[in-house]
């Protein structure tokens, strides 16, 4: 298994594991958001099996620092028959160590219940300061 950086050759496995038909507008969607979400594939045997995504943002300065950056790690997906082989931890610690190099103040994830085990193994942490809104469209499935 190879974990990497997703670029534009890519766009087509990314644009299907998302369940997107038309690869086109995803492409233009990836290239506009470079610099803000950062792709990773993993691939076995030449075939991508898994992505992840890493959302890179900036809060506002604060007094002791100009730059405030997190992230936060959004669509993983490995494909079912891959699944329980260390392939979704393995991007996992490829966007966590993105996050290092980048240096970012910390990374956040909104799980599926039934995911919210595997990023617990995985480092992350319930944090009692962290609430969430949800609009009235959101949260009624709209």
């Amino acid at each position: 298994m190879i974990v990497r950086k997703a670029g534009p050759a890519d766009v087509a496995a990314l644009a299907e594991l998302r369940d997107i038909t038309d690869p086109g507008p995803f492409a233009a969607w990836m290239a506009t958001h470079a610099e803000s979400h950062v792709p990773f594939v993993a691939e076995v045997d030449g075939h991508v099996v898994g992505s992840a995504w890493l959302l890179i943002a900036e809060r506002v300065p604060g007094s002791d620092a100009t730059t405030r950056r997190f992230g936060d790690i959004q669509s993983v997906m490995v494909r079912e028959a891959h699944r329980n082989r260390g392939i979704g931890a393995a991007l996992i610690a490829a966007i966590l160590a993105e996050a290092r190099t980048r240096a970012l103040e910390h990374v956040t994830v909104h799980s599926g219940r039934r995911a919210v085990d595997f990023y617990v193994r995985n480092g992350f942490t319930h944090h009692r300061q962290l609430l969430l809104w949800e609009s009235l469209a959101s949260s009624s499935g709209h």
